[in-house]
């Protein structure tokens, strides 16, 4: 106990020194340094911790498997291999549950819907929860990747910075969009993808002021794990075929067949997610995917987390040897087309695969697992057209174009699919073949699926500022406090007579009709009927109902910004009625006191 004492007493001391020397150090920048070099200085510290990050999770990630690895030896399979997922995901929502306690699935819309609703804001367990949670998800098995919990982490890095320092919230998100950028530039040794990924898939206001902020940060997290990691890209070994211009009919047929795959992947993910969902017990959805996923991998063993090794052993023409573990691979291997069904069933489950980790409580991302099912769709394809058609496709370079046509349609990022499969595979060569597939995909996806595997929930929920902020500013309009309530009410019944003492009494042309509910029932415009107005013979004569008109449309209560806004262009009036559903008149609404608002809105957005 004495010995336990010391140990609390000791980190307590250390942590009370490392927050004053943090306050010092906090203090001594804003007294000498201007914002925008406070804001390089942070980048470039996020871009150091965010490559410390993107380190320590891969380190963790082999722990994990070493440790397994010497408890169940590979030489034979061990039925208890199926348990492992199951077990992994059981322990992160442990963790989860009693550490936590919070939600730290799908890291990059976490950090979007911190973009859009908190500016920028991240809780500050974000910088290590889904680090810890990811690791042992993905290294007892779980089929997904560690990139998505890289970019919280990275991204909450930057963003508690950010809040530490007390920058505006322009600057928060620009940190944000650092650590980003760095856990990508660390994770794959690619400043340019890392960089590109901030601006597409974030959707950050590209400055230069911003620009150089990420290009230290990408920088930074570069050198960073260079140092510790080695030189060596991901699929730097691999020889790629020069591009050839006879081949770009197939790229864009590879380019069509990895947008199908891609709005497989998109809406079979999606499916699965919300029927775990409909599951109460989270025991239950714990247990059921557990145990399907431990399924799948006996069948499919490429399964088995991340995936990265079995992609490199496909483009060094091992692919072979990927699945002989599995004990239904020996049915296909002596006949083509059956073993042309297989590799199209490894594409098709592996979306599966990953949607039962996350449903059932795992935590990673869709990045590795999209650039899985591209890689084996560009070696199907190839497979196919040489097996076939008596062609000599390069499989290589249709393996790593698969894979930036799959990640450009599930994530709605050419751009970063062209760039990161470039600087992981140092294939500079493939850049025409790269642009062709992803681009051709990107379109094939885009009219089905609108948005990302990053944005579709938080579009759903209408919490998505980043990817139309026009729409995002029509929603945060409260409408119901621009309503002009000072226009006068007249009852149906009523007569000219009464209807001038009403213009009396008012400074407005317009007036309202009530009927004996008082519910709508037309409008009075004083410009129709100034010739009347002046003939007392008619003041007991003409009744009101005589007079009023309705009009072309009405905004109802429940309208939202957006549906608003379309009725005053689709009308050309300046002003509108707003009832309720059942005709109740509340007052109406100015497209003036419209616009002014939605300016207001975009202005505070938009300040530093």
């Amino acid at each position: 106990m004495r010995k336990k004492g010391a140990l609390f007493l000791f980190l307590q001391k250390t942590r009370n020194k490392i927050s004053i020397l943090f306050i010092k150090f906090r203090s001594f920048v804003e007294r000498n340094l201007k914002t925008s070099t406070t804001v390089l200085l942070l980048s470039f510290l996020t871009g150091v911790f965010g490559a410390t990050v993107a380190i320590i999770i891969k380190n963790l990630l082999h722990l994990n498997v070493s440790l397994l690895a010497n408890l169940f030896p590979p030489g034979k399979f061990n039925y208890l291999h199926i348990a492992f997922p199951l077990i992994g995901i059981l322990l992160t929502q442990l963790y989860i549950r009693f550490f936590v306690k919070d939600d730290i699935n799908h890291g990059v819309t976490i950090a979007l819907k911190a973009m859009s609703k908190s500016g920028g804001k991240l809780r500050r367990h974000n910088t290590y929860s889904s680090m810890i949670a990811s690791s042992i998800t993905v290294g007892f098995g779980g089929s997904v990747g560690l990139e998505a919990p890289i970019v919280l982490t990275g991204s909450a890095i930057g963003s508690n910075l950010a809040t530490a320092f007390n920058l505006s919230r322009k600057n928060t998100l620009l940190l944000l969009a650092c650590g980003t950028t760095a856990a990508i530039a660390a994770v794959f040794k690619s400043p340019i993808a890392g960089i590109v990924f901030a601006i597409e898939v974030l959707m950050l206001d590209l400055t230069t002021a911003a620009l150089l902020p990420l290009l230290i940060s990408a920088a930074t997290g570069t050198v960073l794990s260079i140092l510790f990691l080695g030189e060596n890209v991901m699929f730097g070994e691999c020889l790629t075929v020069p591009f050839s211009l006879k081949n770009i009919p197939f790229y864009i047929l590879l380019g069509l067949l990895t947008g199908v795959v891609s709005i497989y992947f998109l809406r079979t993910l999606w499916f699965i997610e919300k029927l775990f969902a409909k599951i109460k017990r989270q025991a239950w959805r714990i247990i059921i995917g557990g145990l399907l996923l431990g399924v799948l991998i006996l069948f499919f063993p490429v399964f088995y987390g991340e995936g990265y090794e079995n992609l490199n052993q496909l483009l060094h023409g091992q692919g072979h040897l990927l699945f002989e573990n599995s004990p239904i691979y020996p049915f296909f291997r002596n006949y083509h087309i059956l073993f042309i069904l297989f590799i199209v069933g490894v594409i098709l489950l592996k979306v599966v695969a990953t949607a039962v980790t996350t449903g059932a409580g795992g935590i990673g991302g869709a990045f590795a697992p999209s650039l899985f099912a591209g890689a084996f769709t560009g070696f199907l394809l190839a497979e196919i057209l040489n097996h076939y058609f008596f062609l000599d496709l390069p499989y290589i370079n249709y393996i790593l174009a698969g894979m930036a046509g799959v990640m450009a349609g599930v994530m709605h990022a050419p751009l970063t699919a062209i760039f990161l499969i470039v600087e992981v595979s140092v294939g500079y060569s493939l850049l025409i073949p790269l642009m062709i597939t992803a681009s051709i995909s990107y379109l094939v996806v885009h009219p089905f699926e609108k948005h990302s595997i990053y944005t579709k929930k938080l579009a759903e929920k209408g919490e998505l500022r980043t990817h139309n902020k026009d729409q995002f500013a029509m929603r945060q309009l409260n409408i119901m406090q621009l309503i002009d309530t000072d226009v006068l009410t007249i009852p149906i019944h009523s007569t000219l007579r009464d209807y001038t003492s009403y213009i009396a009494k008012s400074r407005r042309n317009l007036f309202v009709v009530l009927d004996e509910n008082e519910k709508f029932a037309g409008l009075l415009v004083m410009d129709y009927h100034r010739e009347i107005l002046f003939k007392q013979e008619l003041y007991d004569k003409v009744k009101i109902e005589e007079l009023m008109i309705q009009p072309d449309v009405f905004v109802y209560d429940t309208d939202k910004g957006k549906e608003i806004v379309e009725k005053f262009q689709k009308t050309n009036n300046y002003n509108l009625p707003v009832i309720t559903k059942e005709k109740k008149y509340i007052g109406f609404l100015s497209k003036a006191n419209v616009l002014a608002a939605y300016k207001r809105v975009v202005a505070s957005e938009s300040e530093d």
